[in-house]
């Protein structure tokens, strides 16, 4: 059932079997094509189910049929931001005609806890909960680079960093030994 389109741009909404609506390919698209690009529809002051999280602390409801895109733990598409600020999706592999057009909602957001149902994403890497960024193995994020959300990836690095630096310090107190700078100072 074809419920709106935008053939120029390649998709439409249709209904799916298990999962209500969706979002389809018209055409095929190459993997590294942009797919559908975002626009901000307005600010919000919470995450939710269709919220989008574009920084650490900023929600938006994007425009246009993204909302209406759903989750898979197997994603075709990825996250990339856009001049405005907005999420465009990307294709990480070829996407042939009549195929849903899905994402990870962890490449957008770095906390989901609105859905409480088992993921009915139908994928055999299923995660069996659509989670955030923060609950992802360090084997997906991987998989995952350059096609999510940037504050993601930057606020995994700085806690790195952060967390490295606790480390220095904890392994440098308790000894009696002066810091390896004024060791190397001494003749």
């Amino acid at each position: 059932m074809r419920e709106q389109a935008n053939v120029s741009g390649g998709y439409e909404l249709q209904r799916t079997d298990a999962k209500g609506e969706g979002v389809f390919a018209t055409r095929f698209f190459q993997a590294g094509e942009t797919v559908m690009v975002g626009t901000i529809d307005h600010e919000l002051d919470h995450n939710h189910a269709h919220a989008s999280q574009v920084s650490e602390g900023r929600f938006v409801l994007h425009g246009g049929l993204i909302p209406k895109v759903n989750h898979s733990c197997e994603p075709n598409c990825g996250i990339r931001l856009n001049a405005d600020g907005a999420h465009d999706l990307v294709a990480r592999r070829p996407i042939p005609a009549e195929h849903e057009i899905t994402f990870d909602y962890a490449m957008r957001n770095y906390s989901v806890d609105h859905f409480a149902a088992h993921c009915r994403c139908g994928s055999p890497r299923c995660r069996d909960r659509i989670t955030g960024w923060k609950d992802l193995p360090a084997e997906r994020k991987a998989a995952y680079l350059g096609f999510t959300a940037p504050y993601l990836t930057d606020y995994d690095s700085r806690r790195a960093t952060e967390s490295a630096g606790r480390l220095a310090r904890t392994a440098g107190a308790g000894t009696d030994r002066p810091p390896l700078a004024e060791v190397a100072n001494h003749d």
